[in-house]
């Protein structure tokens, strides 16, 4: 065997890369002539819908002379640990590239986590998650993880899939084989918002195809406010039964609480407004499907993008109230590398229900649930312009026919903008899915001490996990303090490439 038979090259399209991120000064000082230029529309008072003049008015007033994306882009490039690689994928092959953020945890007993940001956020919009998840003060109580917070198909700086890919089969591979690459052969993951109110279902879609479709490698998700439905006699009959004996009785029984009861029973009380809450692409039933209409306004527009992700930020209903710089920074991140890439996508999934979605295993895959009660008093969300989208309650019970569940959370309250108002649903669900887990199943983890340093110390060379050597060193400086940055977690500086950096693709050289 000749030698060029014997060493396969490499394909240099799956290497990880080290990622910066750097916006053209073109592209930037594009924006702050198009903000110079914005014309608000003349705005009658009405009760019958929102007013955003005001508020909108100063939003572009600090953005044009106020924000700075560059401070903030050296901020992000400085704590966040980004890497970029590409996927091959359809016919004829099409790269890829997945933005994504990778932080090694500093402590023995860490495992592999998942972490899916909500459509339409991209991943350094979960940033602040990282140092609580990947290194919390008592590792020796608090389970931590080694992170990785990727950039769903077409937002943030990860490509768009081609037209011909379906969305969800083909980007739940996608983070599957990232875990792979990265040397993840067993995770766990997480939603990072409420699954019932995403849009199109992508949040819930993509959780449960990873669950349902990479068992051997997922070994168990984190569902947040699963629209779960109620078992039917086809389904289960004994959990149809429990269902039914449960809610004769109005008590909780076989496996139902009373917060399950009165859930339910608050959905069946007829409601002052029927108008619907629900965050649309559009206006018309079929507008989800053809995005292309609001791709040409709001790539060209600046301010109405900024529209855009308010009326999505109150349909959220965020119990803390956002900064402007909060605002901007979240437009920000759609703005300059483009919202089209995600309305597609978005448009794609609500068009195309893949046969795939509805796969029933043989082995029900594991899962955590974390649950709203919703018992806050809403009166005031009626009046509150747009109004905010209703988190429909799932009983827990009801994923019984479907998952085997290991960990449940029922929390008061509504969700809000989940990763910044409750973080804890977020970081409770995913410990309690991945302690239930180690009990029985040991794959994920790379030690036994919890809460040991590591002397095992695993460090990424090109973003993937390999054992370090150790030979007569310690790893982890004692006097460190917790989330000290990349540097801390064995991770790689990011280059400065210049080719590794981002000029968006609406700057056009004429």
């Amino acid at each position: 065997m000749s030698q060029s038979q014997q060493q396969q090259p490499r394909d240099s399209s799956e290497d990880i890369q080290p990622y910066r991120i750097r916006i053209s000064s073109k592209y930037l000082d594009i924006t702050r002539q198009k903000l110079e230029l914005t014309r608000l529309p003349h705005e009658p008072p009405s009760k019958d819908w929102w007013e955003p003049k005001p508020q909108v008015e100063s939003l572009v007033d600090f953005w044009q002379e106020s924000f700075s994306w560059h401070d903030h882009e050296e901020e992000l490039n400085k704590t966040l640990a980004q890497f970029r690689t590409s996927f091959q994928i359809s016919t004829p092959p099409a790269p890829v590239r997945v933005h994504f953020i990778h932080t090694c945890s500093p402590h023995a007993n860490a495992v592999p986590l998942l972490l899916i940001p909500p459509f339409p956020l991209t991943n350094v919009s979960l940033g602040h998650l990282v140092q609580p998840l990947s290194d919390p003060e008592d590792a020796g109580v608090t389970q931590p993880f080694h992170v990785v917070i990727p950039s769903l198909p077409g937002l943030g700086f990860s490509d768009a899939l081609p037209p011909n890919a379906p969305p969800v089969s083909t980007t739940a591979k996608l983070l599957d084989d990232l875990m792979r690459r990265l040397g993840y052969q067993h995770y766990i993951g997480s939603n990072a918002g409420s699954a019932s109110i995403s849009p199109a279902g992508i949040d819930w879609r993509l959780a449960r195809y990873l669950s349902n479709n990479f068992p051997d490698s997922c070994l168990g998700f984190h569902f947040i406010a699963p629209p779960l439905t109620s078992p039917t006699l086809s389904d289960s009959a004994s959990e149809w039964l429990k269902w039914k004996v449960a809610r004769i009785l109005s008590s909780p029984v076989l496996g139902y609480s009373k917060d399950d009861i009165a859930a339910t029973q608050k959905r069946k009380t007829p409601q002052l407004n029927k108008k619907k809450s629900a965050v649309n692409l559009g206006q018309g039933d079929h507008s989800d499907y053809e995005p292309n209409t609001l791709s040409y306004a709001l790539c060209d527009s600046p301010t109405g993008l900024l529209l855009y992700v308010l009326k999505v930020l109150r349909a959220l209903c965020p119990k803390k109230e956002l900064s402007q710089k909060d605002i901007i920074t979240l437009t920000s991140l759609i703005w300059l590398p483009g919202p089209e890439a995600a309305l597609r996508f978005w448009a794609q999934c609500a068009s195309h229900i893949e046969p795939a979605e509805g796969k029933k295993t043989a082995k029900k895959p594991k899962v955590a649930i974390s649950v709203f009660t919703g018992d806050e008093d809403q009166s005031d969300e009626l009046r509150v312009l747009p109004r905010p989208a209703r988190v429909t309650y799932s009983c827990p019970a009801w994923a019984n026919k479907d998952y085997q569940v290991v960990h449940l959370n029922r929390a008061s309250g509504t969700p809000g903008f989940l990763a910044w108002d409750r973080q804890d649903v977020i970081l409770d669900g995913a410990r309690g899915l991945a302690e239930a887990i180690l009990e029985k199943d040991k794959r994920m983890q790379t030690a036994e001490q919890p809460g040991a340093t590591l002397q095992n110390q695993l460090e990424t060379q090109d973003g993937r996990i390999a054992q370090a050597d150790l030979s007569g060193t310690t790893v982890q400086d004692p006097k460190a303090s917790p989330g000290e940055g990349p540097a801390k977690h064995g991770l790689q500086k990011p280059m400065e490439d210049e080719s590794q950096h981002l000029i968006p693709p609406q700057v056009v050289s004429h």
